[in-house]
């Protein structure tokens, strides 16, 4: 009776998510999409996404709330991102499970964009203003049963550039699915909601909401686990027409553009929503991590400088009670932002 319980509640969760589908945003189209920035060392490395996999860290839930779970409880983690142009990124995460009602996880995401010069029409400049984003969250978590589990995140999210700010409102709802086989499955859609105080009034934009459904497994008899996910389930045409035409497709007599047709523009549209990655297992205390994003790379490469761009690579490190993994994911060829983080379970220290 449980397992039937569990399974029309997920099943209701599921249609929950599909219902958004028609408001659906693409990233980089609305506002706030600084909340589908990576801080968390692991999940960059691992592609940047919310992640299908369920080994009772915390730092993973911000993306995918369903792996909230009591083994998190009194686990606290801070992490932060040496961005580009010394822009720095932040976050700290503490769980605790309270009775009944379940296991919760309170973060804060702080996004620091520096110091900007104020400049009149001449070029003229006179003291300085900042610009900084950040999200307030608590996201709850409940395990059905042995396969099924549910979480949400509940957010608060803020915009300070300037005189000018925002404020807006968002939820991301998760369900996992566990087989017996040990394939992990799961369902997100995140960032539902609305902006309250628009930055201009009249103003409001939309929120950069996704939908994304991955699977992972480790591996019985090797110390690996490939991780697969399906990212803007709720779009299908990903593609950018970059105006620059770094690729020389817009013919310079006729102005008219190349476009990719039949079986390679389908193989094309189908990639950009893939993100593959993989983590190598070495003893108890060390793991190496890697992925790959192919919509990143078609994106941000320069087609005569294409180095690693869509690559991301990391390690995770075991010293006694503290977890510290370390990051770096290529989004271009000036550079790698770098991502560190280090968590710890606080009633360990206990006497």
């Amino acid at each position: 009776m449980l397992k039937k319980t569990s399974l029309h509640t997920l099943l209701l969760l599921m249609a929950a998510m599909l219902v958004t589908q028609a408001h659906a945003q693409v990233g980089g189209r609305g506002t706030y999409d600084f909340l589908n920035i990576a801080v968390a060392p692991r999940v960059a490395a691992l592609g940047g996404n919310a992640l299908p996999v369920n080994d009772n860290d915390i730092q993973l839930t911000t993306f995918n709330p369903a792996l909230i779970n009591p083994a998190i409880s009194s686990q606290l983690s801070l992490a932060y991102v040496d961005y580009y142009a010394d822009l720095g990124f932040s976050s700290v995460q503490y769980g605790r499970t309270i009775g009944e009602a379940g296991t919760f996880v309170a973060g804060l995401q702080y996004f620091n964009y520096g110091k900007f010069d104020y400049a009149d029409e001449a070029g003229n400049r006179d003291n300085t203003f900042g610009a900084a984003d950040y999200a307030l969250s608590l996201g709850w978590g409940r395990q059905l049963d042995s396969s099924f589990s549910i979480g949400a995140n509940a957010k608060l999210i803020g915009s300070q550039y300037e005189n000018y700010n925002s404020f807006g409102i968002a939820v991301d709802v998760a369900g996992t699915y566990l087989s017996k086989t040990g394939w992990l499955f799961s369902l997100t859609a995140r960032n539902i909601g609305s902006e309250l105080k628009s930055y201009l009034p009249g103003e409001a934009s939309a929120m950069p909401f996704s939908m994304q459904i991955g699977v992972s497994k480790r591996l019985d008899h090797v110390p690996f686990r490939v991780i697969l996910i399906y990212d803007h389930l709720q779009k299908w045409d990903l593609t950018y027409d970059d105006p620059i035409d770094l690729k020389g497709r817009i013919d310079p007599i006729t102005g008219v553009r190349s476009e990719l047709k039949g079986v390679e523009k389908f193989g094309d549209q189908l990639m950009r929503h893939f993100i593959i990655g993989g983590e190598f297992y070495i003893g108890k205390g060390l793991a190496l991590r890697g992925s790959y994003n192919y919509k990143r790379r078609q994106e941000m490469q320069i087609p005569d400088k294409l180095a690693m761009i869509g690559f991301a690579w990391g390690v995770g490190l075991k010293i006694s009670r503290f977890q510290i993994n370390y990051a770096r994911s290529t989004f271009h060829v000036v550079g790698s932002p770098n991502y560190i983080s280090i968590s710890t379970q606080l009633d360990q220290f206990k006497r």
